[in-house]
């Protein structure tokens, strides 16, 4: 028999971001540029991938830890406002087992080095599943990569 429980977690993230807000948008908006810096961990491979970044489209991200069952990521927008808010819904799965189930918030600000994002997450890890930080840390990762991708694309006043 499994048992089931929840445990509870919301964590914020605030970064200060050498480019606009609507390059920082772009990068979240567009496939291939999310597709760039939307992992946490270089040595997993990318099995499939797609953003239909409109609202209630959704995203999907299905990697392979090397010797480990797949992770899978599925998502569905609930609001979007250019150049400013993404709001979204998403589960993770690890191999057939649902680990969490998460609402993220991602607000963009202009700020004088280009734009101040603070990203929300409120999870709820599943049935027991030990995160231990990891998924704090793993979004940290991903948001530090989306820093250095809009930087690389050019001049923070565009």
């Amino acid at each position: 028999m499994t048992i089931r429980s929840v445990a509870h977690e919301t964590f914020v993230i605030e970064r200060s971001l050498a480019a606009p807000p609507r390059r920082v948008f772009a990068a979240w908006a567009n496939a291939e540029a999310k597709r760039s810096w939307f992992a946490c961990h270089d040595d997993w491979a990318g099995v499939e991938y797609s953003l239909d970044f409109r609202v209630g489209g959704t995203e999907l991200n299905r990697v392979a830890p090397p010797g480990h069952p797949d992770h899978l990521y599925q998502a569905r927008f609930l609001d979007i406002v250019a150049d400013q808010r993404i709001v979204y819904a998403y589960d993770m799965q690890v191999g057939q087992t649902r680990i969490s189930v998460s609402l993220a918030t991602v607000v963009l600000e202009p700020s004088a080095a280009g734009t101040a994002m603070t990203f929300t997450e409120q999870v709820v890890f599943l049935d027991g599943y030990p995160d231990q930080g990891s998924r704090r840390r793993g979004t940290e990762e991903g948001l530090d990569r989306l820093a250095l991708f809009v930087r690389q694309a050019g001049p923070a006043r565009q």
